[in-house]
């Protein structure tokens, strides 16, 4: 199944901080991602408002540019809307994982979408538990709801994405999680197979059935999520919060292929890589071929 790939660059910091993530749509276009894609329309560019970043928490909410990142996520929900109304497939490249609101948001106005998740983190923290007040370990509990109202309730579009049409693949932070006292997925009807389920039972066991849940789905089809600190620390060392262990990119490339022949896949974002932490480029010409071969 050919898709018609439209790349946006969408490179917020505002859920994070500005150490390089910024630097990830340049990045990969550097390497030929858009010429490997046969793109035919030029890159989208979202504004970013990226110089209004506040490293203070705003007091109320809790959070890090709340504001900011709503109007963020208010552009970037508009050519979302635009995209999918034109049937293209939108590649999203990031910035930091609080790009995801305004994608969700821009989704739930088109119909009833689900989100499969790659993330090495579960990004599940209420804002007081969180230690950095970073939107970037938030966005999941936020587009299903969690969260203030500023982020979860884009013009009246609450929730974003139901939990049980969450797919949450190669989480690796439980132990974290519970040390800081985040929510867990595991205790909502979010679908979750992380690292170490996927080990136990073997990655084409664990896809088999992520597909066969996605293919009974009565939805008008499936956002993926693809932060790369899911990728393992050996292979990708490129990201701000460094994880042990993780999925090699060939394991990532089989999950991104298997999902996208499904037919079911509307569109993917591309998160949290830092090029300022790639410093021979290797990282970046493994992300674009994995991405490209996906669509093969």
């Amino acid at each position: 199944m050919k898709h018609r790939v439209q790349i946006i660059s969408a490179p917020s910091i505002l859920g994070l901080k500005p150490t390089g993530v910024e630097q990830l749509p340049q990045s990969l276009l550097g390497v030929g991602l858009a010429d490997k894609l046969k793109t035919v329309e030029p890159v989208v560019d979202i504004p970013t408002l990226n110089d209004s970043y506040n490293s203070h928490r705003e007091p109320v909410t809790k959070c890090l540019n709340p504001a900011a990142i709503q109007g963020f996520s208010l552009g970037l929900m508009k050519e979302i809307e635009s995209q999918i109304a034109k049937s293209a497939f939108p590649l999203v490249l990031g910035g930091d994982c609080s790009i995801l609101i305004g994608i969700m948001a821009g989704l739930k106005t088109k119909g009833n979408y689900g989100l499969i998740f790659l993330d090495g983190h579960a990004d599940f923290y209420q804002p007081e538990k969180s230690t950095t007040g970073e939107v970037a370990d938030m966005d999941l509990a936020i587009v299903t709801g969690r969260g203030p109202d500023i982020l979860t309730d884009i013009n009246n579009l609450k929730p974003y994405v139901e939990d049980r049409n969450v797919i949450h693949i190669g989480q690796r932070d439980t132990q974290e999680t519970k040390e800081y006292g985040s929510q867990d997925i595991k205790e909502t009807d979010i679908k979750s197979f992380d690292l170490a389920m996927i080990k136990s039972a073997g990655l084409q066991k664990t896809l088999a059935n992520i597909v066969e849940h996605i293919n009974k789905s009565n939805l008008d089809g499936f956002w993926i999520h693809f932060d790369t600190d899911v990728v393992s620390d050996e292979e990708n060392p490129a990201v701000d919060y460094r994880l042990p262990g993780g999925l090699t990119f060939n394991q990532v490339g089989q999950i991104l292929t298997q999902l996208i022949q499904t037919g079911k896949i509307k569109g993917l974002n591309v998160t949290i890589f830092n090029p300022a932490l790639d410093k021979d480029g290797e990282i970046a010409v493994q992300l674009s071929d994995c991405l490209v071969h996906a669509f093969d």
